[in-house]
C-alpha cells in the first residue's frame, strides 16, 4: 500500500494548476491491484502481507539453530570449522531473503494496458443487418500465429484491451497480463513471470538447501552429544529439544520446497510453465518453445532479463474531473460534451448556448417547422401534450420552455407542478380545459 504524496511545489506544478491539469506518477494512477512501496520503486501483489509470514518461517528456525545448535558446535569443532558452520548458515539465510525480496518486489513482466481497444479486423458474418446498414465490426476473440513452425492461439484480453503475446496470461489476483506467466505465488506475494522466474527458482532451491543444512547439522549435534557423554540416542535427543524441533520442522518443509524445486527443474528442462503444465497445453502436441535440455536451462539462467515495459515513477498528466452542470429543463451538461443530456436522449440537437440559456428565437423557428409534422411530411402520431405534464418546475428567466416533442419527459418523471403564476393567468381566461391566454414570454411557441 502507498500514500499519495502531496504534489511538488515547483514550476511544473504551478503551470499544471493554471491549465487545469496535475502531474501524478504512473504508480499513483495504476489500475491493477498491485501495491507499491518507496514511491513506486517496489511493486508487490495484493497479498503482500503473506511475505512477512514467509520471512518469519525462514528467519525463525535459523535463529533457533544459530542459538542452540551452531553456537554449541563452534566449541566442539577445532580449526575454525565451528565458525564456518555459523558463517554458512548466516550467508545462506541472507542470500535466501534477498532472492525472496527480488522475486517479490520487482515487475514480473506486466504488459501495459491499452487506453483504447485495437481496431477490429473483421466482423461477425452471422449478425443480421437490415437494408442500407453496415455490418458491425467485432474484435476476434482469438488469433493464430506461427511460433517455430507451430500454430499458437493468442487470446484477446477484455480488461487490458490487447491481444496477449504467446505464453502470456491474465492474473486474476493482480489483475495484470504477465509475460510468460507461470503462476501467482501467495508465499511470495507476487506473480511469477518472465522477469522474476529465475529469482523465484533460486529462492526455492536455496530454501531447500537451508532445510537440508539445518536438518543435517542437528543430527551432527545429537551425534556429538552421544559420543561425548556415551549415552543412547533417545537420551541425547532429550538433552537438545531445540534440535528435535528443528529436525521435524526441516523434514516437513523440505517436502514442500524440495518437491517444488524438483518440479520446476522438470519444467525448465522441458521449457514449460506451471500454467501450461496444469492445463496440459502440450500433451499430444509439440512444444514450440522446447529447445533441448541444455538450451532450455541456458534460456532461464544465462540470458539477459528484458527491461520492464512500465515506468512506474514516470510523470503522467491527469485532468481533474469536472462535475456535470444542471441546466434549465432538468437536463445535465457533461464535462466534455457541453450538451444537454436530455437533448441527447430525445435525439435532438442541443439548443443551449454558451451561457446555458435557451435561444427563444431559434426555438420558435423550430416549432414553426415541427408543429405536428415530421421532416418527411408525415403527421406526428404522438398525442397532444398535456400542459400539466410538461410545465417545468422552474419557469424563471425564460428557461422553463415547453416543447411538444419533449412530452416524454413528463411520462418519465411523473406530473409537473404548475406554478401559481400560470394558474392565475389561466383563471383569468375562464377556460379550465384549454389554456390559450398564457403569456408567450413564459410559454414560448406552445401550440395545441
Amino acid at each position: 500500500m502507498y500514500m499519495v504524496p502531496p504534489p511538488p511545489q515547483s514550476s511544473n506544478s504551478a503551470a499544471g494548476a493554471t491549465d487545469g491539469t496535475a502531474e501524478l506518477r504512473t504508480y499513483q494512477t495504476w489500475k491493477a491491484s498491485n501495491i507499491f512501496f518507496l514511491q513506486g520503486r517496489f511493486i508487490f501483489g495484493p497479498d503482500v502481507r503473506t511475505l512477512f509470514l514467509t520471512i518469519f518461517l525462514i528467519v525463525g528456525p535459523v535463529t533457533v539453530f544459530c542459538v542452540f545448535v551452531a553456537r554449541k558446535l563452534m566449541d566442539d569443532f577445532s580449526d575454525h570449522l565451528g565458525i564456518l558452520i555459523m558463517v554458512v548458515i548466516v550467508v545462506l539465510t541472507f542470500y535466501d531473503l534477498l532472492l525472496l525480496l527480488v522475486a517479490s518486489g520487482r515487475d514480473p513482466g506486466i504488459i501495459p494496458r491499452n487506453a483504447h481497444p485495437p481496431e477490429p479486423e473483421s466482423y461477425d458474418g452471422n449478425s443480421e443487418t437490415g437494408p442500407g446498414q453496415t455490418p458491425q465490426s467485432r474484435l476476434l476473440r482469438t488469433k493464430d500465429i506461427i511460433v517455430n513452425g507451430v500454430t499458437v492461439k493468442i487470446k484477446y484480453c477484455d480488461t487490458c484491451m490487447l491481444y496477449r503475446p504467446p505464453r502470456c496470461s491474465h492474473c486474476s489476483i493482480c489483475n495484470n497480463c504477465v509475460e510468460r506467466f507461470d503462476h501467482h505465488c501467495p508465499w511470495v506475494g507476487q506473480c511469477i513471470g518472465l522477469r522474476n522466474y529465475r529469482f523465484f527458482f533460486l529462492f526455492v532451491s536455496t530454501s531447500t538447501l537451508l532445510c537440508i543444512y539445518v536438518f543435517a547439522f542437528c543430527w551432527v549435534y545429537i551425534r556429538k552429544i552421544m559420543d561425548s557423554e556415551r549415552t543412547s540416542l533417545w537420551k541425547a535427543m532429550t538433552k537438545t529439544p531445540a534440535s528435535i524441533v528443528l529436525i521435524i520442522y526441516s523434514f516437513i518443509a523440505v517436502w514442500f520446497v524440495g518437491g517444488l524445486t524438483v518440479f520446476h527443474l522438470y519444467l525448465i528442462s522441458t521449457n514449460q510453465s506451471t500454467y501450461e503444465n496444469f492445463r496440459y497445453r502440450y500433451d499430444g502436441r509439440p512444444n514450440p518453445y522446447n529447445k533441448g535440455v541444455i538450451s532450455n536451462f541456458k534460456e532461464i539462467f544465462c540470458t539477459s532479463i528484458p527491461p520492464s515495459k512500465n515506468k512506474f515513477r514516470a510523470k503522467v498528466p491527469k485532468e481533474p474531473g469536472i462535475p456535470p452542470r444542471v441546466v434549465g429543463g432538468g437536463g445535465f451538461v457533461g464535462p466534455n460534451t457541453g450538451k444537454s443530456m436530455a437533448d441527447i436522449e430525445t435525439g435532438r440537437k442541443p439548443i443551449w448556448d454558451d451561457n446555458n440559456a435557451v435561444n427563444e428565437g431559434e426555438l420558435e423557428g423550430q416549432y414553426s417547422n415541427d408543429d405536428g409534422v415530421d421532416k418527411d411530411g408525415g403527421s406526428d402520431t404522438s398525442p397532444a401534450p398535456d400542459l400539466s405534464r410538461n410545465l417545468p418546475t422552474e419557469g424563471a428567466e425564460g428557461r422553463g420552455t415547453l416543447h411538444p416533442r419533449r412530452s416524454s419527459w413528463g411520462r418519465r418523471s411523473g406530473s409537473w407542478d404548475i406554478s401559481p403564476e400560470v394558474l392565475a393567468m389561466a383563471s383569468q381566461v375562464g377556460d379550465s380545459n384549454r389554456i390559450s391566454g398564457v403569456n408567450t414570454s413564459n410559454l414560448t411557441g406552445y401550440r395545441q
